[in-house]
């Protein structure tokens, strides 16, 4: 039994790390047991689904970065958060009442949990949601659009990565006639990416996009064209990084069986993950060509320099690759820059 008092339950830490060991532990009922006693106690749904659910699965991607859970833990853990909020929007009774909204993730983006929870909280404030939820393809969200006419779309973008095909989807929706908000870390600190890639509006937070909806939708439009994107937005060196990707990464892979003889002598797991890290490294550099926005690619570096710390990687397996890449984009002085620049960022092998 649960004893604190409702209006500062969730500011327990003892709470909070008991809610983290069930969804840890798998323990589906108990957390739902858990989020319904708060419930009854009289915490509000609103700050459970923020501060337990969203705030606890924040703690499990951290954990999974830190080594100390793994992908399957992580899994497992989302798996019986989802449920959690399901039981707690089960238990309210909304009534539509503003009008009505198309939510999904950009094509791509699996990430569909704060997706979820923006939905639940929208319907608490009167929308009506229709929740695609993740990685939505763009022609599918836009046929979805023709046949319901919402009065709005909230895109949720989780990775930089995907802020190319968040550009296709924005732009696809605005042609149809319907408003946009964009929301989520891959969207950058403000979700400063999205006005660039012609956004109608943004949010940082659920809570934040909620607000903006009810205070002031819809915005005065977007430019049709973001004209400071012009110069860059798909250039030559983002067209030429997304075309040779497939042999950036297989030459990036002969190189390094040289630099590093035991590459060699891997097992196909092993190559199959080595060239997943450069595609990585592909990806995230195209994101921030795409933008024109180099700290998208040097946080990508500093978050992997964390996680191979935390699993025992050198840095220098890091770095080798980044040199590896570099070396075959010699021609293209922002992509070498970006390149450089994280190289000069990260600690010394």
């Amino acid at each position: 039994m649960i004893t604190s008092a409702p209006t500062r339950s969730l500011h327990d830490p003892d709470l909070v790390e008991r809610y983290l060991h069930l969804i840890g532990d798998g323990d589906e009922q108990g957390a739902c047991d858990l989020a319904v006693s708060l419930l009854d106690q009289g915490v509000p749904a609103q700050r459970i689904m923020v501060d337990l659910i969203g705030g606890s699965q924040g703690r499990v991607g951290e954990l999974w970065a830190a080594n100390e859970w793994s992908v399957a833990r992580e899994h497992a853990a989302t798996a019986v958060n989802e449920r959690v909020l399901a039981v707690v929007a089960g238990r309210l009774r909304t009534t539509a009442r503003r009008g009505r909204i198309t939510l999904a993730c950009v094509d791509g983006e699996w990430h569909g949990l704060p997706a979820r929870i923006l939905a639940e909280l929208l319907r608490m404030d009167g929308w009506r949601v229709d929740f695609l939820g993740a990685s939505v393809p763009g022609p599918h969200l836009i046929t979805h659009l023709h046949q319901t006419g919402p009065d709005a779309v909230a895109l949720s973008c989780m990775i930089p990565t995907r802020l190319p095909r968040a550009h296709a989807a924005i732009t696809a929706c605005r042609a149809a006639g319907v408003p946009v908000i964009a929301g989520g870390r891959g969207f950058g600190a403000g979700s400063r990416y999205a006005e660039r890639l012609g956004a109608d509006a943004w949010a940082a937070t659920a809570e934040e996009a909620v607000i903006r909806l009810a205070s002031d939708w819809p915005p005065p439009p977007a430019p049709d064209f973001p004209s400071h994107l012009a110069d860059f937005l798909g250039d030559e060196e983002y067209t030429h990084l997304v075309r040779s990707r497939p042999q950036l990464i297989e030459t990036a892979m002969q190189r390094l069986a040289v630099v590093v003889p035991a590459v060699q002598d891997y097992d196909e797991q092993q190559r199959e993950a080595t060239m997943e890290d450069f595609g990585h490294i592909a990806d995230f550099l195209a994101a921030s060509l795409y933008v024109d926005e180099p700290q998208i690619f040097l946080d990508f570096t500093t978050w992997t320099a964390g996680v191979l710390t935390a699993r025992g990687v050198p840095i220098a397996a890091l770095t080798a690759g980044l040199r590896l890449v570099r070396d075959q984009l010699i021609d293209f002085p922002k992509a070498t820059a970006t390149l450089n620049r994280s190289l000069e960022t990260l600690p010394t092998p």
